[in-house]
Order: C-alpha cells, then sequence, then structure tokens
C-alpha cells in the first residue's frame, strides 16, 4: 500500500502568528522552538489509497488480462461520475467485479458447476478522468443464484472510491431490454420505479453492447447504493 497523499499545507502567514508582543498573552504561551509537523494519517485524509500510476490500459479492459479469448459477448459500459449538481466528479476510482458468460464468478466460495473461463477473471478498475468519465470493455456476465432459489438478472458489482468518502460505495450495473430484470430479486427490493432506473445501463444509441451508466453520488437521481 502506497502512503497517504497529504494535504497541501498551510502557507505562511495564513494563521496570525503564535507570538505577537502587542497580544501580551502570547509572550507566555507562544512556543519557543519551531513547531513539528506529524505526518498526515488515513484518518486525516479521509479517503481510499490508491494510485493511479498504477492503474493500467489493461485494468478497465476485462477481456485482455489474460493469455487468449475469454468466451461470451463483449460489451463496452462507459459513464460518469457526478455530484449531486451534476458536476463531474475526476479522479474517482471505479472497480467492477463480475460473473463470467457461464455466470459464475472467480472466487473460492462460488461452487456452482457452471464452467469458469481460464481468460477471464471478471476484476477490473478505472480512475475517472477529468470530465468524471470511466470506460470497460468487458464480457456480458451470465444470470448468477439469488436468495433463496432465485436467479438474479446478469449484472455487475460497482465500487466507487474516492478522497473525501468515509467508505466506499457499492451498486449495480443492470442492462436496459435484459427481460429477467422484472424478475430479478435485488431490483425488486427498491420499491419506487424511478429509482430503479438508477441501476440500469441504458444502450448506448439504442446499441447492443454499449451500455452508458452515470453513477450520482448524492442528490436528485442519486445512484441507489448498496449497504454490504
Amino acid at each position: 500500500m502506497s502512503d497517504p497523499i497529504p494535504y497541501r499545507r498551510e502557507e505562511k502567514g495564513a494563521q496570525p502568528p503564535s507570538l505577537y508582543p502587542p497580544y501580551v498573552s502570547t509572550l507566555k504561551r507562544a512556543p519557543r522552538q519551531p513547531l513539528i509537523l506529524m505526518p498526515h494519517t488515513l484518518s486525516e485524509v479521509t479517503g481510499p489509497v490508491y494510485g493511479h500510476d498504477k492503474a493500467t490500459p489493461e485494468d478497465s479492459d476485462l477481456t485482455r488480462q489474460h493469455k487468449g479469448e475469454p468466451l461470451g459477448e463483449r460489451i463496452i459500459v462507459s459513464g460518469r461520475v457526478l455530484d449531486e449538481s451534476g458536476r463531474p466528479v475526476p479522479r474517482t476510482l471505479v472497480e467492477v467485479w463480475q460473473a463470467n458468460a457461464a455466470g459464475r464468478y472467480d472466487h473460492p466460495d462460488d461452487r456452482q458447476e457452471k464452467p469458469l473461463d481460464p481468460a477471464f477473471h471478471g476484476f477490473g478498475r478505472c480512475p475517472t478522468d477529468d470530465s468524471g468519465r470511466f470506460h470497460f470493455l468487458t464480457i456480458r456476465p451470465g444470470p448468477v443464484p439469488g436468495p433463496g432459489n432465485t436467479l438474479q438478472a446478469p449484472h455487475i458489482n460497482v465500487t466507487v472510491l474516492a478522497r473525501g468518502m468515509l467508505k466506499q460505495l457499492v451498486t449495480r450495473i443492470y442492462f436496459e431490454g435484459e427481460p429477467s430484470n422484472a424478475a430479478d430479486p435485488i431490483l425488486g427490493l427498491v420499491g419506487e420505479p424511478e429509482r430503479r432506473k438508477t441501476l440500469i445501463g441504458k444502450r448506448g444509441n439504442g446499441k447492443n453492447g454499449t451500455y452508458t451508466f452515470d453513477i450520482r453520488l448524492q442528490g436528485p437521481g442519486e445512484t441507489v447504493f448498496f449497504d454490504v
């Protein structure tokens, strides 16, 4: 893990001096030695620690992370991270985690009899640019088991990390036009239809294989986030 990114220190003269003779009490209270600046810690920067220099193009292209071609339909998912006023939030880290085309996660806890794909592990990340944009090339995931005997519609799990946020935000991307969305048990937990729409990736220009998904952190139209 890299060192925390510190906040910019105050410039000299930004605060009143500790020793100001006309204010007589400072003669006794002012420190006699130069102050020692303590390094910033994680609790002070209040955000995740990650380095954009370590995020490579392969991290956002889930189809190029292994030798060989992964199975399944390739899709492009792109969008923006926005604040409550609709302004872009740059330098935010967007992470995705998904099942393969057969509907199985590359994880020891997924013991389904569905096949694993050695050319696809289902994890990617992308820092947003100055316009708050992110972009992923991946495989359309298959349906996965849900609570009880239900089946979840194809979806991509999304985590958002940014400076100034005390915890990560977790949401999902479902796909516009997917028939199984109507019976998805997680989407069904979101009572208001307008809120459910914030979890649906829209077809880019009406085309299959390209989806647009904006993440609004708060305010009107806020994306639905889940407690994990």
